[in-house]
């Protein structure tokens, strides 16, 4: 078994999942004017390292995703952010990506920038602890998008960035994000993220990416957030795995899927029916951004210095996806 696939399955086994909290300074400053506390680099430090050090991250976080200020800052304690992340048992990882930017051909599309100078900041990140990386490529979803423009750009994409990762000895996050915004039925998004995850493994093939050592990390199969047609959580599971199922090569170790939208609940209902009729050999958890944290920071923001308080509330929300990620959440228990 390689190395990559190690490191892999030591994020996503036994019902781990992975910490999303790679949000870059101008989105986490939004997040933090939402709750009315001022985005300084303390701020936000402090915010991270309360849920870094939690007891959860023990049990039910195998991998956080850290933005690029976040890697290199050093906690009240004097620790570098991914030792603390490597003592608390999980293991630390950096967003890659630049951010996305107005496809050319398409002006309504976006393409993910970020392959410049790729190498040597991954080199870097290496040395400061990291052993996983993520690059988002996002499409929109309508009558005539995404384009095969756009599916084939982000494909692209997203196969170079995975390659030069592997190289440097850590394990790709490919997330191809199908966004929820729009009017489009759940089949739709159905045929859409399926024709964009083929696209992703085309490429990732081509460019001799190792598929035992990459995580997936898709969008669920959800109706667009302004669509008459909603369907039931049993519906979103079974379509997001029949997607999967169709469009994974087998020897992909794990899938970890983004919350995109949804809410805390919702999040963790999903993930709970996934697993529960899950047919596959895919570990299915989650890589959760929002649905893992909102609640913690709407506490953490009335007393930014009540570090257990804060802990409690991201320890409950991470054990509830713990438990989706083996198919044993219920609202009974979320609700003990």
């Amino acid at each position: 078994m390689s190395e990559l696939n190690n490191i892999a399955l030591k994020i996503l086994n036994d019902g781990k999942g992975i910490l999303a909290a790679d949000e870059s300074t101008g989105t986490m400053t939004k997040r933090l004017e939402t709750v009315k506390v001022t985005s300084t680099k303390e701020n936000r430090l402090l915010f991270r390292e309360t849920l870094f050090s939690a007891s959860s991250m023990t049990d039910c976080i195998g991998g956080v995703i850290l933005y690029d200020e976040t890697i290199k800052q050093e906690t009240s304690k004097k620790n570098k952010i991914p030792e603390l992340i490597s003592k608390m048992g999980s293991a630390a990882g950096i967003k890659v990506d630049t951010g996305a930017k107005v496809l050319a051909g398409s002006p309504e599309e976006k393409i993910t920038e970020g392959l410049d100078g790729l190498r040597e900041r991954l080199k870097e990140y290496f040395k400061l602890g990291a052993k996983f990386t993520k690059w988002r490529g996002v499409y929109n979803i309508s009558k005539d998008y995404p384009s095969k423009l756009s599916i084939q750009s982000n494909a692209h994409a997203l196969a170079r960035y995975s390659a030069l990762v592997q190289e440097c000895n850590m394990v790709p996050i490919v997330e191809p994000e199908v966004l929820m915004e729009g009017e489009h039925s759940a089949k739709e998004c159905f045929l859409k993220t399926s024709e964009v995850i083929k696209k992703c493994f085309e490429e990732l093939i081509l460019h001799k990416v190792d598929l035992k050592g990459i995580i997936l990390k898709p969008n669920m199969i959800l109706a667009g957030n302004k669509s008459k047609d909603k369907i039931s959580n049993e519906e979103v599971a079974s379509l997001t795995l029949k997607c999967l199922k169709n469009s994974v090569p087998s020897e992909v170790p794990g899938i970890a899927f983004l919350s995109g939208g949804q809410s805390e609940i919702e999040a963790t209902e999903n993930l709970n029916l996934i697993n529960k009729n899950n047919n596959t050999n895919f570990i299915m958890s989650y890589s959760y951004g929002r649905a893992l944290q909102q609640s913690a920071l709407q506490f953490w923001s009335k007393n930014i210095h009540d570090i257990e308080g804060t802990q409690k509330i991201f320890n409950h929300r991470a054990k509830m996806n713990s438990l989706a990620a083996k198919g044993k959440w219920s609202i009974e228990i979320e609700n003990q």
